[in-house]
């Protein structure tokens, strides 16, 4: 309680002297304060710059994260078309123009096969060959028929000899002198009948005897104007037909030598062998099997596709290899399972020897198709809702951002047709709208993007 009692001018005497103290004690030079004020001055020299570079870092990676929510995308302009074209593909087989089982007319042993499966023989060429002694032997005896026809033949275009027309004058002068003798004697045994010295028998003889050298003057007189008169027209006639009927017998015997050669009736390759050599075989019995080496592709199509094509047009059948082809004929017939047409290839002569009938073959045909629509890469496109598709594309967005940024919509769009890695839309998608290409599975709707062509 004293001291509060003090007086203030000792009270205020005492306040200076204390703060006199301490400014002096300030004033006065310390050791100690000078080396710590020196420290904090060296701690601020040296920690400047690092905060300064980690304002700078923070700074930009506040820049760099805002450009990441950016992707960058591969985008593309779309325009439209008025059609398309739409490649089908219709198999079918290689079939042989012909192919056929050879035989021989005949029977007959099979002597000689002169090919092998897989030959390739031409036309007319020899193939198998049947034994044809005996033939041979009937050809001979006709010949020899033959010869002894053309010689009569000859005999009777030439007529009589003159020998032959003495001999027939002296038979006539012989049975003429044999007939007044006959004559004769007759008048003889008449008188001696009416004298009775002989019977009515010995009359009767020399009668008949008569009337018999009469009937042999008479054929004799026949030959000889036979001979004189030359040969009948008739008679030359039925010979050359002896002749001719002779003739046409060698003809069907060497028929019949010739088709005992089995020949090729076309160019092509040999694909069976049915009978070995030895066997005797019947008329028509196949021995061999022949296809022909110009092949044609028998392809069935629909009504529609057959339709467009004509015959002379130009198309590529595609097997182990590329064939050019043109279109042979289109048959008339639809098959009533397949309800589809045959159209008929011939292939080029450069496929012979490798195509083979059976083959599967297939050809491809080009339809143009009218339909509105753009081609959209099939990279571009996303799922959407009820079927349909969606395509994102690039709109606008403020102008007060960068110029090269834009958000991304889904479109809704409809596949028309589709080939390869592209398809033909329709839908909102305009021309001239700008799309992203690829990439879509990483963008939202509204997102911001980045364009790259």
């Amino acid at each position: 309680m004293a001291d509060r009692s003090l007086p203030q001018e000792t009270i205020d005497s005492a306040s200076q002297s204390g703060a006199v103290g301490k400014l002096k004690r300030y004033l006065t030079p310390q050791p100690r304060w000078w080396i710590g004020l020196g420290v904090i001055g060296l701690l601020l020299a040296v920690a400047a710059p690092i905060v300064q570079n980690q304002l700078v870092a923070q700074e930009t990676q506040s820049v760099e994260a805002n450009e990441a929510k950016v992707l960058s995308v591969e985008t593309l302009t779309v325009d439209a078309v008025s059609s398309y074209e739409v490649s089908r593909s219709y198999t079918g087989e290689i079939a042989a123009l012909r192919s056929s089982d050879l035989g021989f007319n005949r029977g007959g042993e099979l002597v000689r096969v002169l090919v092998e499966e897989g030959d390739r023989v031409s036309s007319g060429q020899a193939l198998a060959q049947l034994d044809i002694q005996n033939l041979q032997t009937q050809r001979q005896q006709l010949e020899a028929q033959r010869a002894e026809a053309q010689a009569r033949l000859l005999e009777l275009e030439r007529g009589a000899r003159q020998e032959d027309i003495a001999a027939a004058r002296a038979e006539v002068r012989d049975f003429e002198n044999q007939l007044r003798l006959q004559e004769q004697q007759r008048s003889r045994r008449q008188f001696l009948y009416e004298q009775g010295a002989i019977a009515r028998e010995q009359l009767d003889e020399f009668a008949f005897g008569a009337e018999t050298l009469e009937a042999r003057l008479d054929r004799a007189k026949s030959n000889l104007d036979e001979l004189l008169n030359g040969t009948r027209p008739e008679q030359i006639a039925a010979q050359r037909a002896v002749v001719q009927q002779l003739g046409a017998s060698i003809a069907g015997l060497d028929i019949d030598i010739s088709k005992s050669t089995l020949k090729a009736p076309f160019d092509g390759i040999v694909s069976a062998q049915q009978v070995d050599e030895g066997v005797v075989v019947s008329a028509g019995q196949p021995i061999l099997r022949l296809v022909e080496e110009a092949p044609e592709a028998r392809i069935g199509m629909p009504q529609a596709a057959a339709s467009r094509l004509q015959a002379g047009d130009a198309v590529t059948v595609l097997g182990t290899e590329r064939y050019s082809a043109i279109v042979k004929s289109v048959l008339p017939e639809v098959n009533p399972d397949t309800r589809t047409q045959l159209v008929v290839f011939q292939l080029e002569q450069a496929s012979v020897g490798r195509v083979n009938p059976g083959q599967t073959v297939r050809v491809e045909l080009t339809e143009t198709i009218a339909a509105s629509g753009l081609w959209l890469p099939t990279q571009a496109l996303t799922q959407d809702i009820r079927g349909l598709w969606s395509a994102y594309v690039l709109v606008s967005i403020a102008e007060d951002t960068d110029a090269d940024i834009y958000e991304v919509q889904p479109t809704a769009v409809e596949i028309l047709h589709q080939e390869s890695d592209r398809v033909l839309v329709q839908g909102t998608l305009q021309a001239g709208d700008r799309i992203v290409a690829n990439g879509i599975h990483r963008l939202v709707p509204g997102q911001q993007v980045r364009p790259i062509d």
